[in-house]
């Protein structure tokens, strides 16, 4: 499982899971961009748990415990907010969560050992 623990591969499931929200949310019927996005949350969150259980050796268990805890909001409003729209109700409020609790994650992801750091 040493494989799925690398940045890099996590970051992509995340962009390629942030396309996929976004053309579900541009879409009239977006059944089976939905489903490939449903397929990608589960390579998010594998990836996810791996980072996780690789970042205890830094002795930073609680930030990385926050950041999988952000993580996994980012991907319950992204469904709550495909949830909405398909069934025609308001949204804004769950679009709105989505990028809260992504640029904490996002934050999270950078400032941790094992993230990019862009400043130095």
């Amino acid at each position: 499982m040493d494989f799925l623990a690398r940045t890099d591969f996590h970051i992509t499931t995340w962009v390629v899971g942030l396309i996929l929200f976004f053309v579900a949310l541009a879409m009239a019927n977006p059944k089976v961009v939905h489903m490939i996005l449903r397929l990608d949350y589960l390579f998010i969150i594998v990836t996810g748990m791996a980072l996780f259980m690789k970042g205890m050796d830094y002795g930073e268990g609680m930030l990385y415990g926050m950041k999988f805890l952000a993580g996994i909001l980012v991907i319950g409003m992204m469904e709550m907010t495909l949830v909405k729209k398909k069934k025609g109700k308001p949204y804004t409020t769950f679009l709105v969560l989505v990028f809260v609790f992504f640029f904490i994650a996002l934050f999270l992801g950078f400032k941790l050992p094992m993230g990019i750091n862009f400043l130095a």
